[in-house]
């Protein structure tokens, strides 16, 4: 059973049947729908990426409010033992740290509750917000997956595998 996790800004628990609807909502919005695609029915995926059991979708609050969702899965192969992470926010509470909060807060978890030492993460090759706040939780360009993912005009994208060893996890910012 997931438990819920605090960041120093935002809070990530379980997912439930009740968030699908603003869940689905924001990832209706441009950005994110450019990012994560989606059919005519993002409900129903939703819905499907929560009852996914090789999948753990988490929540990510802030201030109350739900403003994203974040996910992991394991490879569970004792030789290539790892876990993978991928999030969407909404784009109202974008550029303000609430993703390196989410994913960093999540990487601890998984390391630290879960025994991971090695975590991926694999964004688009041109989402250079998103690169830029994997690098601050510490992960590390691995290279380029060529044609990785298709968008949705049918045409092929390429990838940045990053990974983040254990020992590179980043402390959250000094305050002030």
């Amino acid at each position: 059973m997931q438990r819920t996790l605090y960041g120093t800004d935002v809070t990530l628990r379980p997912a439930t049947l009740e968030d699908i609807p603003l869940l689905a909502e924001i990832r209706a919005t441009p950005e994110v729908l450019a990012r994560w695609r989606g059919g005519e029915d993002l409900a129903g995926e939703v819905a499907r990426d929560l009852a996914d059991p090789g999948t753990s979708t988490l929540t990510v609050e802030y201030r109350g409010r739900v403003v994203g969702a974040i996910q992991w899965y394991a490879e569970n192969e004792p030789d290539y033992r790892h876990a993978g992470i991928d999030i969407f926010l909404h784009p109202e509470v974008h550029g303000h740290g609430l993703g390196t909060d989410a994913v960093r807060t999540l990487a601890r978890h998984l390391i630290t509750a879960h025994g991971f030492h090695r975590l991926v993460i694999d964004p688009a090759a041109d989402n250079a917000a998103a690169i830029a706040c994997y690098r601050k939780v510490g992960f590390r360009p691995v290279g380029i997956l060529r044609r990785y993912e298709r968008a949705s005009d049918g045409s092929w994208h390429d990838g940045l595998l990053m990974d983040l060893l254990a020992e590179e996890l980043t402390e959250d910012p000094p305050l002030g």
